[in-house]
Formats: C-alpha cells, sequence, structure tokens
C-alpha cells in the first residue's frame, strides 16, 4: 500500500480530470459546450494548488488512431496536438505514467512531484488499474475536482472516490459539460452520494481574468466577456 503520500491528511488533492486540447478548445474534437467560462475557472483553480502547494492528480483520455470511439468523432488520439494538456494545467515539477495495465507507483510519489499525470484508455478513471490504486490508496482530507465532463469522466471519478470512503468536492464552475440536462442530473447524483458542489471562488477567490489565452475562438477573445458565476447557463 501506498503509506502517506500526502505529507498530512488535513490536506487536500486537486484531481484534475482531461483538461485537454480535444475537450477544452473550440477547434477540439469533443469540445465542451462551456469551454470558455470553464477555462477560466481551471486557471484559477490550478493557479491556487500552485501557490498553495496542493498535490495534483491529472487524468487524460490517450486513445489509439483505430479506436474510432464506437462510430463518434475521433478525439484525444495519441500523439495528436488535441490529446496534449492545455499549457496552464501542467506544472514543471511533474512525472508522467503511460495506460499500459500496470500498477506499479513510487512511494514517494507526491513528495517528489507536485503533479502526477495519468493517461486513460476509458472515460471511467477507475477502470485504469494504477489510477484506480493510486486514488484509493492516497491519503487526504478531500479531494477536489475539475475538468471534464460531468456527465461522464468527472462524475465517475466522484462516484469512485466516495465508493472509496473519500470525502469530494466538485468545483461545478470549473467542469465542462456536453448535454445540460445530463450534466443537471449528474451533478445531482454526486451532491446526493455525498459530494460538496462549490464554486472556484469559495477556494480560490475572484479573478479579474477575462481571456482564458489558450483558445482563439471568438467568444474566448472578445475583452469585454464576462465571467459569469453561474455553471449551466452558457449556450
Amino acid at each position: 500500500m501506498i503509506l502517506q503520500m500526502v505529507r498530512a491528511k488535513r490536506r487536500q488533492v486537486l484531481i484534475d480530470i482531461n483538461t485537454q486540447r480535444d475537450f477544452m478548445l473550440a477547434d477540439g474534437g469533443a469540445c465542451i459546450r462551456n469551454h470558455r467560462r470553464v477555462l477560466v475557472h481551471v486557471r484559477r483553480m490550478m493557479a491556487w494548488a500552485r501557490r498553495r502547494e496542493i498535490p495534483i492528480i491529472s487524468t487524460c483520455e490517450v486513445y489509439p488512431d483505430h479506436n474510432g470511439h464506437d462510430g463518434e468523432p475521433k478525439y484525444c488520439i495519441d500523439g495528436t496536438a488535441g490529446q496534449r494538456k492545455i499549457a496552464y494545467t501542467l506544472v514543471p515539477n511533474h512525472i508522467i505514467f503511460p495506460a499500459d495495465g500496470n500498477t506499479d507507483l513510487p512511494r514517494d510519489m507526491l513528495r517528489r512531484y507536485h503533479q502526477v499525470v495519468l493517461h486513460k484508455r476509458c472515460m471511467d478513471p477507475f477502470d485504469e488499474p494504477r489510477i484506480d490504486r493510486l486514488l484509493s490508496e492516497v491519503c487526504a482530507a478531500e479531494f477536489v475536482l475539475i475538468g471534464a465532463c460531468a456527465e461522464g469522466a468527472v462524475k465517475a471519478a466522484a462516484l469512485g472516490l466516495l465508493q472509496r470512503d473519500k470525502r469530494v468536492a466538485v468545483i461545478v464552475d470549473a467542469v465542462g459539460y456536453h448535454d445540460s440536462r445530463e450534466a443537471k442530473m449528474a451533478f445531482r447524483k454526486m451532491e446526493a452520494k455525498g459530494a460538496r458542489l462549490i464554486e472556484t471562488r469559495r477556494l480560490a477567490g475572484s479573478s479579474h481574468l477575462r481571456q482564458v489565452g489558450v483558445c482563439h475562438c471568438e467568444a474566448c477573445q472578445r475583452l469585454g466577456m464576462k465571467v459569469g458565476v453561474g455553471h449551466l447557463d452558457e449556450n
């Protein structure tokens, strides 16, 4: 068992789910509907984790080119630009593990590295043996979730952690979705199972940021954009 990977049980751990170009940018293969707002708040949460030296565990979907996602548009294909993480979601001191079916992990990993990036070949992170082991064995006061998508990987991660008796907080304005109705249902289910639903400002304060810095679509480049606090009202 991995012992005390987080030095003090009082500490939080940021779980950064699928903050990849294909999910987060307007020209990505599976862009979330509320990407503009989510990018602002993801950036804020990552800055919060860096400033407070909060350990970061990131998961990324990575598929082979022949996968095809059961006829759906291809996205997060291994080796493509769309599979890469958004620049500000990757800290310098990190380590990356491939999706290879192994469960090996260094005992002092989260003391040596600020961020652990784990690839997965599936939506549910707990279907990947190494991620399952890490999230099951890490000791922390609370797991704070951001990323994409609310109705998919974020919900699966939250419910999996709760089933393992972990405390979970979901940062609702830093979580993207493809279907607002399904996302609302997912948030309700996570809350019903015991997750806290909170906004970025509760942990990281308010931000005056008006541009997300990575997406070049018209909405993200608009200087007068208003960063709202609602999380399910963007068309």
